[in-house]
């Protein structure tokens, strides 16, 4: 349901690189990236990994949705096809992404997805309306006169987008699947995250792990604390769990993380948040 005013944020799925499910993944969950945010009553949704399947289940009629994708790696855009509401007459679907410049090419990719054998169905399939908008990462999208969301390049294997979502004086930075060079924080994340309130962070690794997956394109929690103290940040959500870390091991960091910044969040399928 949409507050009355400011912003609300829920994460559908918080889970990077292929979702996970049984019972040692079920506290922190198991589906790929999804985040939800409502401004006022307009709805955003950041990626479509498996995540956007039950967030579907929560619209009852048309209305419009804007997804902004970081990128389209399969985890992020896997469970697009699992809208339901795609399927209903009346609903209006608007995707938006950065990391593949101007001219159609989130449309190309996501159609190459969709269509057989890869999957039974097209875009042609769904009863929804359903455009497509690409922009170049760095620019600013006014979404609306009271919604804008600034943007940034990330570093990933094939691009990807950073976003920052401002709405009545609050801020939520989403910056997923990006990689770090040790002792050189990135200057277009500090940059887009300078005193956000909530700060979501490809928190995919450990320092510890992070020296045995150089060249993946993912961070570590460590290093988004380092940000979101260098930066100024409100809230940082360690996001983005590796599939191989179970809650046993999410309940390590989430007490090593609360020493370490108090107030610090490891997001988990279905936390809201009140902005």
């Amino acid at each position: 349901m949409a507050p009355k005013d400011g912003m609300q944020v829920k994460f559908w799925g918080v889970r990077g690189s292929v979702p996970c499910s049984g019972p040692a993944t079920a506290k922190y969950g198991g589906n790929s990236s999804c985040v939800e945010i409502w401004c006022g009553d307009r709805r955003l949704i950041l990626d479509a990994g498996t995540g956007i399947r039950p967030l579907g289940d929560t619209i009852s009629g048309p209305e419009r949705v804007d997804i902004f994708l970081s990128h389209c790696h399969y985890d992020h855009v896997i469970g697009l096809p699992f809208l339901g509401p795609l399927f209903m007459p009346g609903f209006e679907c608007h995707i938006w992404a950065g990391h593949l410049g101007a001219g159609g090419g989130i449309k190309r990719a996501l159609s190459d997805m969709l269509q057989p054998p890869l999957f039974p169905i097209t875009f042609e399939t769904f009863h929804a309306e359903i455009d497509f908008h690409d922009f170049v990462a760095g620019e600013t999208v006014k979404f609306t006169d009271e919604i804008s969301l600034e943007t940034t390049p990330l570093n990933h294997p094939d691009g990807a987008t950073g976003y920052r979502v401002e709405f009545d004086g609050r801020s939520v930075c989403y910056v997923t699947d990006t990689g770090h060079v040790p002792g050189e924080p990135d200057s277009n994340i500090l940059g887009l995250i300078e005193g956000a309130d909530l700060f979501i962070y490809d928190s995919t690794y450990t320092d510890a792990e992070f020296a045995r997956h150089g060249g993946f394109g993912h961070s570590t929690w460590q290093e988004g604390m380092r940000l979101a103290d260098q930066a100024g940040v409100g809230t940082f959500a360690i996001f983005h769990h590796d599939p191989g870390h179970d809650d046993g091991f999410m309940d390590a960091v989430a007490s090593e993380a609360e020493q370490a910044r108090p107030g610090t969040l490891v997001a988990r399928d279905g936390l809201l948040l009140e902005l």
